[in-house]
């Protein structure tokens, strides 16, 4: 997550050049304009509803959310809700003989009978638990085998990664804790609750300190008129770091004992409780409503797909994923009968890959659509880790994939929208190192999405959005995205945790209106009916700017389309 890091560096209390930014704001509903008629680079979903799908026929698609829950009872969601139609609730019986009591509205992996888990540790802290038995009192010259050797320097980088992020968590807290102080002192002098920009231009600083804050508040406040805002991302930031610093990074921190599961077997699937909402559901509503929030009423947003039901699979906490509960989550919708599954979380290490290898097997044997953030570092993930992600590690070294590396990776000889329709699978991915080629096969009913901007422009790749020529397939709208929070509130947020969400909706709007179609050829057609990109785009490569042709960033070259989408499927239904 790196959300924070701009404002960090301008929050640190240290001299510092402050560049201010106008307000920009897109049209309300903007990820579903379309760009000809609208002038925002959306995905085109209103055109092909009042254009192409008027008056046909549709039938219901269960779309799976794996994420940290979803509020069932929101206004803008309780009509579109999985529900399951033979489980009674809250019997505490298992009705439907499925091994899970009460899956109403699906399934929380992150809870027991006694509690919902809210946090846990980075995968990189629970990866150093599992290797400093062994290797924490070795040094560089301990005699090892080839095997341990590769552990051993495994172990090292984690641990160097691990003190770099406890140290600008350390970091961000101090400093964010002082904007925010000397920002309360202000507001206390001001005396309003609610001031404006004009109020903190009239405002005289007392100290360096106040007036380090009022630059960074006043820059913020060009581009943000609304006070409230600024101040709830200044506490959203304050409590990140405190979360990284208290749970994330926190070596005494395992809150595992808690679900009462055996961790270390894989082969584990019944655990866990009937909370699909858990402690803290913002980001799965948030996602949810992207998807399918009620587009029959006249309240709140308009979801991208008109006839879902969406199922709640709690398995993302307050950091970060597990891969056993990822595997089970996506065995579970499967199971249910979710036919797109979006998966908005992301990591940098994986503690048990092919364990959620199987799980995307079984998926694909049942044709079901997966859809993967790509992850919101800002990096190329051609050469930078990012799990899960859709290439099987098979019998391969299984410390390969946590490795930090350069890799050089050839283009396949077709690439994901080049496949005809209804190819089971793709070829495989090439990856090389200085000393060994590795060859994965590659999912073929895996989409992995970036997040764009709605500015037809050089700007377009969002600045956090991950982007890969072979490891990203296509980009989504994912900047200002207004969606539906808990309480039934509604909230913008950023993030290509959003951007995945609007392109499982259109997923499952093909899949609803044309259920003949397989996951592969839904994905192929998203694949091909993109909106192209004609200009370049600017990137962030190795800290410095640059900018490349789309179709250096993605695989498809453009942005997801409904409408195009629509009609290439209109197109193959008639043949």
């Amino acid at each position: 997550m790196n959300f924070f890091n701009k404002l960090l560096l301008i929050a640190a209390f240290l001299p510092f050049a402050v560049i201010a930014q106008k307000k920009d704001s897109p049209k309300p509903n903007w990820f579903n304009l379309d760009l000809q008629n609208d002038g925002v680079f959306g995905v085109s979903t209103e055109k092909a509803y009042s254009e192409l799908l008027k008056g046909k026929k549709s039938v219901p698609v269960i779309v799976a959310v794996i994420d940290g829950g979803v509020q069932s009872d929101h206004e803008d969601l309780k009509r579109v809700m999985y529900v399951n139609p033979k489980e009674i609730a809250s019997n505490n019986k298992d009705d439907d003989k499925n091994g899970f009591a009460d899956d109403v509205h699906g399934w929380n992996f992150l809870g027991s009978s006694k509690a919902s888990v809210r946090y846990d540790n980075l995968e990189v802290l629970r990866m150093i638990r599992k290797y400093e038995d062994q290797y924490a009192a070795v040094v560089n010259s301990t005699p090892l085998t080839k095997e341990e050797r590769a552990e051993f320097n495994l172990y090292k980088r984690m641990v160097t990664d691990y003190m770099g992020k406890l140290e600008m968590a350390r970091f961000g807290y101090e400093n964010y804790s002082k904007l925010d102080k000397y920002l309360n002192t202000i507001l206390e002098r001001i005396g309003k609750k609610k001031p404006d920009l004009k109020d903190f231009d009239n405002y005289k600083a007392q100290n360096e300190q106040e007036s380090k804050a009022l630059k960074i508040i006043k820059s913020e406040l060009r581009k943000e008129s609304d006070f409230d805002k600024v101040k709830e991302d200044i506490e959203e930031a304050l409590k990140y770091y405190s979360s990284e610093i208290n749970y994330h990074l926190n070596v005494n921190y395992d809150p595992r004992d808690s679900i009462g599961d055996i961790y270390t077997n894989g082969k584990e699937h019944h655990y866990g409780n009937d909370d699909v909402t858990g402690p803290d559901a913002e980001h799965g509503t948030h996602v949810a409503g992207i998807i399918g929030a009620d587009r029959t009423n006249t309240i709140g947003i308009k979801g991208v797909a008109d006839n879902v039901r969406i199922m709640s699979v709690r398995a993302v906490p307050d950091g970060d994923e597990r891969d056993k509960d990822v595997a089970n989550a996506i065995i579970y919708a499967v199971d249910n009968g979710a036919k797109v599954i979006n998966m908005s979380f992301g990591k940098s290490y994986s503690w048990d890959k092919k364990l959620v290898d199987s799980a995307v097997r079984y998926a694909a044997s049942k044709d079901v659509l997966l859809v993967h953030a790509a992850g919101n570092e800002g990096v190329n993930t051609d050469v930078t880790n990012n799990f899960p992600n859709p290439f099987y590690a098979d019998d391969k070294d299984p410390n390969f994939w946590n490795a930090p590396k350069p890799l050089r990776i050839p283009l396949p000889q077709q690439s994901g929208n080049q496949m005809p329709m209804g190819q089971r699978s793709l070829p495989p991915m090439k990856i090389e190192t200085d000393t060994i080629q590795y060859s994965f096969p590659k999912a073929a009913n895996w989409i992995e999405v970036g997040a764009s901007g709605w500015k037809n422009d050089g700007s377009l790749v969002a600045s956090f959005s991950n982007y890969g020529k072979r490891t990203v397939d296509i980009f989504a709208p994912g900047v200002k995205i207004n969606s539906t929070i808990p309480k039934s509130k509604y909230k913008e947020n950023d993030g290509t945790s959003m951007a995945s969400p609007v392109v499982a909706g259109v997923a499952a709007l093909i899949r609803s209106y044309f259920p003949s179609l397989s996951a592969v050829q839904v994905k192929d057609i998203l694949m091909k009916s993109v909106a192209k990109v004609e200009q370049k785009v600017k990137v962030e490569d190795e800290r410095t700017s640059k900018r490349v042709n789309f179709t250096e960033v993605c695989v498809s070259g453009g942005i997801v389309n409904a409408y195009n989408a629509v009609a290439l499927a209109e197109k193959l239904e008639h043949k």
